[in-house]
């Protein structure tokens, strides 16, 4: 029956399903893992690259972490070349609030306006969904630190912790068990790494595998996004690793 019904993504199945749309969110599942988790005083996203080779450039490469603006980053998981094209237009209406305004634009605001032109490509013909899903995080003065996902349906949805990519339910299950009120940044960061051990398909997860950035509060107060370095990724990466002779259930 689906075979019918899938060729087209402005065409409903008998059931009301648009299957176009649900094989794009099929394809979001088979990239990195993605995890993005919210603290009191930071919000974290990390990804795994699946492009690793020591003769890329990796000043001049990201696969997973994309600045947005000095408050907010996106992390993407799906086909690259369609979250470069989405990626432009969040920096862009990003860019046009604040030359408007004299203020950087509320996050949600930005995660709505993206979102509606993803669902754009699910209601006309001749068009294809974005095969690509974001994590958005970032920071403004109406409601502090914040964390949202965005699917090529169009929908968003805020969260504390959330998980895409390979493994995800995994990594979805981790966390409700070990996120909880009050986070501080380091205690996310260790909590990231941990979920990370365990939904990532290699023996020896490294920063040559992995991006990490947070948007924080510096000291002075001021907002800021920087991603870890390499040092700080493996630090935290062998710390979060099953010491020899440790079991699971005792980590």
């Amino acid at each position: 029956m689906a075979r019918r019904y899938d060729s087209q993504t402005t065409t409903f199945s008998p059931e009301g399903r648009l299957y176009q749309v649900e094989y794009a969110m099929e394809a979001i599942n088979l990239a990195g893992s993605t995890i993005g988790i919210l603290a009191d005083d930071a919000v974290i996203l990390a990804g795994e690259k699946k492009t690793t080779s020591k003769l890329l450039d990796q000043g001049k490469q990201h696969e997973k972490l994309f600045k947005i603006d000095d408050n907010m980053f996106c992390a993407v998981a799906g086909i690259t070349s369609d979250a470069n094209v989405l990626i432009n237009k969040l920096r862009v209406s990003a860019a046009r609030h604040a030359y408007t305004y004299g203020e950087s634009m509320p996050v949600e605001q930005l995660t709505t306006s993206i979102c509606d032109v993803k669902q754009g490509y699910t209601q006309f013909g001749g068009l294809r969904p974005f095969g690509v899903s974001f994590l958005i995080a970032g920071y403004d003065e109406s409601h502090g630190f914040q964390l949202y996902h965005t699917d090529p349906s169009g929908n968003f949805s805020g969260w504390k912790a959330y998980a895409i990519g390979i493994n995800n339910n995994t990594a979805q299950q981790i966390m409700r068990q070990d996120w909880k009120e009050g986070m501080k940044l380091q205690e996310a960061l260790e909590l990231t790494a941990k979920v990370l051990t365990k939904t990532m398909d290699t023996a020896n997860p490294n920063a040559e595998k992995l991006e990490f950035g947070i948007v924080e509060k510096t000291e002075s107060g001021k907002v800021r996004f920087r991603m870890l370095s390499d040092a700080e990724v493996n630090k935290l990466m062998a710390d979060a690793a099953p010491k020899e002779g440790e079991t699971e259930a005792e980590k």
